[in-house]
């Protein structure tokens, strides 16, 4: 018996190695590792790391948090993923900040004086102090911009549509963001569908549109800033802004204690610019159909 074992080790490879003698167990391991959903997970773990020790830190710490989650999630794309990251290209990334940045601004802005004309907001000078405000509010706004976007549209998406096809992608990945914001404070089963569609949906499509990481992390900083700002609570959480809200009607109109995106008005226009953004996808060729996820794969 052990004269066995000892050729068997000796003289050829194992249950456990290849035919070229490398171990197999390793290149499955490696084959898991490296595919999409593997890569998406470990990104997901390291961006969501650093987002959890950043996120609320005082000052500038979110930033730099921000920045340290585009470089974790640069290191799993380039050596784990093995692909390039174009979506956080420096090169014309402010240009794709102040765009994604001026609709996410005129999304608000537009949604909540409506809301406002419907007789449902009232604002009021809080009088905490310019400066006081506006740094801790745009501080922590860049970081969940910025880790948010990498966690859900640079790698939940990207890995999404690299198995089953952009739009797949988009409505799976809508709807975790929208479960993902029911422990917020307020939150009801409406206001996550609110989320998912007019958030979740309208992000991923922007992503779709622009390719582009910066574009959506705009969008998504000038929309919680500017909410919070204007004394809104964003997603239930209530902080500091220059004016008080007082809120009047029904929750349908005004979102209730979650905030605006639990109204109807912002859901509404969510979708149209959601809609626009897609077909503009699909247009310019950006979108990945089902048959080239699996081709992509098989090769």
């Amino acid at each position: 018996m052990s004269t066995t074992s000892t050729a068997r080790h000796a003289g050829g490879p194992g249950p456990d190695t290849g035919p070229d003698g490398h171990d197999a167990r390793g290149d499955r391991l490696d084959r898991i590792v490296r595919s999409p959903l593997g890569w998406m997970l470990t990104g997901l773990v390291g961006v969501g790391l650093v987002s959890g020790l950043t996120a609320t830190g005082p000052g500038p710490v979110p930033v730099l948090g921000a920045v340290a989650a585009v470089a974790v999630y640069w290191l799993v794309m380039r050596r784990v993923a093995r692909r390039s990251t174009p979506e956080i290209a420096r090169r014309g990334a402010g240009r794709e900040v102040l765009l994604g940045g001026a609709i996410g601004l005129g999304f608000v802005l537009v949604s909540a004086l409506l809301i406002t004309a419907f007789g449902g907001y009232s604002f009021s000078w809080a009088g905490h102090g310019f400066m006081a405000v506006v740094w801790p509010a745009v501080m922590v706004q860049i970081g969940t911009a910025a880790t948010e976007e990498l966690l859900f549209r640079g790698l939940a998406l990207q890995a999404l549509e690299q198995l089953w096809g952009s739009r797949a992608a988009i409505v799976i990945t809508g709807l975790f963001f929208g479960i993902a914001h029911l422990g917020a404070p307020g939150a009801t089963a409406w206001s996550a569908l609110a989320i998912a569609s007019e958030a979740g949906v309208m992000l991923g499509a922007a992503f779709l549109w622009r390719r582009n990481i910066w574009f959506v992390a705009g969008l998504h900083f000038a929309w919680n800033t500017t909410e919070q700002l204007l004394g809104i609570p964003v997603s239930g959480h209530t902080s500091k802004g220059l004016f008080t809200v007082d809120v009047h009607g029904s929750a349908v109109l005004t979102g209730g204690g979650f905030g605006l995106e639990a109204a109807l008005v912002p859901v509404v226009i969510g979708v149209l610019l959601a809609v626009r953004m897609f077909v503009l996808a699909r247009r310019g060729g950006r979108l990945l159909p089902r048959r080239s996820a699996r081709h992509t794969q098989a090769g």
